[in-house]
């Protein structure tokens, strides 16, 4: 039997939720149990592809091409299974699937409401395709309270009643607030949100409390006495400075044991030997390097939430912590401020959109290239790369890319199709720009013999992309005439995939995300190849 087990936030949001569950089904997955995480998103966008990196953080990308929640990527590098577009739902999009449904007909004239209608449509995601899945952890964004919130409490109301008695538990994350000038921590916040989920239907079986310091026994039992729990069920989430060490934690908490007490089930205890050594190398590490991120979002370090975790997994690799330097690219635009590029090992430009900062990426490519640091240049960042060597290199004056206008020199061009499996997919620069870009996993070819060959190991990859615009295969015999070179395609040849400069101690761009497959147990190639080979610089400076 599949049991469900539903994660809830309440008091303020971005309380780690994502963390929280993706954790729970590691510690599930280490007991022998297997794992589905899903997460419900309330906001009305059919998904966080069209929205701003400032406003939603990173855009997660799956193989089979769905543009999710970040959420997903804790998923996948703490339990190292696949998400897909099953694994993330917006209000946005069962709208969207009930509005078709009703304008075909399908409704028979009756009237569409939000009970049974959307609930029901949310009920059949969270039921859909768990053949053999022993817990399926479902995430509701946003906090208990939030009108758009309000179908999904609902719908996961209505399951705890629906499936079979000891199929559902419900978890609740709140905060525990520590009050200086009272000098203790405050029960209150916490016990009106139990109070508000308790309103609609739903009684918490599991609290976990964030906090940033221990919760006094007393606090604990208040707690339990007052929403209605087992006083071993107030877990406490307390703040630890790696994510990798709250598996360890949250299982030393009772996190996992009460989780199975619910459902009445006993497990073998886990072993957690390799997230302790991860937590391990990361507080002791070896050595460390400086790597310099130059993007165009610095601002908000969600929108490289998957760039920060694969460079940490490059430095598990090699046992050094990575320093990250966060640098706007815009700053870039005046010649006076590359210094700030002089104490870094490794210099990575980050996927982006729009004209804004482009020409920093430019210059901040120019300064690896010449002065032979390393250098990886992901989708943006490699296109950038290809212009910046257009220019400096096979002296094209004017090369540019067409996502910033028409141009002279369309180094860059907006790609109106390409192969998709065994279907061709034909884009247009009047396309909507929601679902339209290449999305998802596709195959290269990489040149034997090249850098990027060696450190893959062979010459076949599969990666994930998210982009429209390509770099023009009409330069590409010029380019390599004066040393860039082409060393990864699609496997017909037509797209390039991966550039690089042979003759610099490492300088390569490409047009895939490779953050995205990176995990702590199993870190990317390019990563900790990179992460070394700024390492290898740091010794010579």
């Amino acid at each position: 039997m599949t049991r469900y087990i539903f994660i809830t936030g309440g008091v303020v949001s971005s309380l780690g939720k994502g963390i929280a569950s993706a954790a729970l089904g590691a510690l599930l997955q280490a007991r022998g149990f297997s794992v589905r995480l899903r997460k419900l998103d309330p906001y009305l966008n059919v998904d966080p592809g069209t929205m701003s990196p400032f406003q939603h953080g990173e855009v997660f990308v799956t193989d089979d091409g769905a543009e999710t929640d970040l959420d997903l990527g804790h998923y996948e590098r703490f339990t190292g299974r696949p998400c897909s577009k099953g694994d993330n739902i917006t209000t946005g999009r069962i709208y969207q699937d009930i509005i078709a449904k009703e304008r075909r007909g399908d409704y028979l004239g009756g009237t569409v409401q939000v009970i049974p209608h959307v609930t029901d449509a949310i009920k059949q995601f969270v039921l859909d395709g768990n053949e053999g899945v022993d817990f399926v952890l479902c995430e509701i964004g946003g906090t208990v309270g939030d009108i758009e919130a309000l179908p999904f409490f609902e719908a996961i109301r209505q399951l705890g009643n629906e499936l079979p008695r000891g199929a559902t538990c419900f978890i609740h994350l709140t905060l525990m607030p520590f009050i200086p000038s009272a000098g203790e921590m405050k029960t209150k916040p916490t016990q009106h949100s139990v109070k508000e989920l308790r309103s609609i239907g739903i009684q918490p079986d599991v609290l976990m409390c964030r906090c940033d310091r221990p919760i006094p026994v007393e606090e604990r039992r208040k707690i339990a006495l007052f929403c209605n729990v087992r006083e071993t069920a107030v877990i406490q989430a307390i703040d630890v400075d790696t994510i990798y060490d709250v598996p360890y934690r949250y299982h030393l908490e009772g996190l996992d044991t009460e989780v199975l007490g619910v459902f009445g089930i006993e497990a073998p205890v886990p072993d957690l030997t390799s997230w302790q050594n991860i937590s391990h190398v990361i507080r002791e590490p070896e050595g460390e390097v400086t790597i310099a991120i130059v993007g165009k979002y610095t601002g908000l370090k969600d929108a490289y939430k998957s760039l920060i975790e694969a460079l940490t997994h490059g430095g598990i690799a090699n046992k050094v912590r990575v320093n990250i330097k966060w640098l706007e690219s815009e700053i870039f635009e005046d010649p006076e401020q590359m210094h700030h590029l002089e104490d870094v090992n490794g210099i990575l430009v980050p996927g982006g959109f729009g004209e804004r900062g482009s020409e920093g990426k430019i210059a901040a490519a120019h300064f690896a290239r010449t002065r032979a640091v390393p250098y990886l240049g992901i989708c943006f960042g490699m296109q950038m790369a290809v212009i910046e060597a257009a220019r400096y290199m096979a002296g094209i004056e004017k090369a540019s890319s067409t996502e910033f206008g028409p141009q002279e020199e369309p180094l860059v061009g907006l790609m109106t199709e390409w192969m998709q499996g065994e279907e061709l997919v034909k884009r247009g620069y009047d396309s909507d720009l929601g679902g339209t870009m290449r999305l998802g996993a596709y195959d290269a070819a990489l040149k034997p013999g090249s850098k990027v060959a060696e450190i893959y190991g062979g010459t076949e990859i599969s990666e994930r992309h998210r982009h429209r615009f390509e770099v023009n295969m009409a330069y590409r015999e010029r380019l390599e005439e004066k040393g860039l070179l082409f060393s990864g395609t699609s496997p017909d040849g037509l797209l390039p995939e991966i550039v690089e400069l042979p003759d610099h101690p490492w300088y390569i761009g490409v047009q895939f995300h490779p953050e995205l497959k990176s995990r702590p147990f199993d870190p990317h190639p390019l990563f900790k190849s990179f992460v070394e080979a700024a390492l290898a610089q740091s010794r010579l400076v």
